[in-house]
């Protein structure tokens, strides 16, 4: 895995592979994203969260392009305990909130809101079309944020009141979400 633009554009990472929890995003997709992203945000004036975070990708990324108020959240130890490897090794930790607990419980205490969210939930996970509502439903972005769901074709949200674009990147699913 690769980070594709900005300060650590090309820098390579690589996760432990032995039972780790995770479905990264690939480059070939994540590029794309982020291509469709940068002419939507600055991301040197956004607060940014990563719901799933998992390898600690999209903080990566945002950091990278000037996001300085990243918060990843993740409840899987070893990789938490990876992006504070990350964070340490990119010198970032003062642009990273790194938060060990449940997506759900994290949206369902959280308090704050983001100009951009992200959530990449594992493709399995049933409740996927409910996460649009859920963080909609807290207030949790902006009035101009943007909330991008990372699905797979199994998920359909093409009904959503809040859906404002949708790319398709073979199995991988990037949908929008605005307030």
């Amino acid at each position: 895995m690769r980070i594709i633009g900005g300060e650590f554009r090309g820098h390579r990472f690589t996760p432990p592979a032995k039972n780790w929890p995770t479905r990264p995003t690939t480059d070939i997709s994540k590029e794309g994203l982020y291509n469709i992203l940068a002419n939507k945000i600055d991301f040197s004036e956004i607060k940014f969260l990563d719901l799933f975070g998992g390898t600690g990708n999209h903080c990566y990324e945002c950091i990278s392009r000037g996001c300085e108020d990243a918060t990843y959240v993740d409840k899987f130890p070893g990789c938490v305990a990876f992006v504070k490897t990350m964070a340490a090794k990119l010198d970032i930790e003062e642009y990273l909130d790194i938060r060990k607990m449940n997506v759900f419980s994290f949206i369902k205490s959280c308090e704050q809101q983001y100009d951009y969210i992200f959530a990449g939930p594992p493709y399995p996970l049933k409740n996927i079309p409910e996460i649009p509502d859920l963080i909609l439903e807290k207030d949790m972005l902006t009035a101009d944020g943007l909330l991008v769901l990372e699905h797979n074709p199994n998920v359909d949200l093409s009904s959503h009141l809040n859906l404002v674009d949708k790319r398709n990147y073979g199995q991988t699913i990037f949908s929008f979400f605005k307030a």
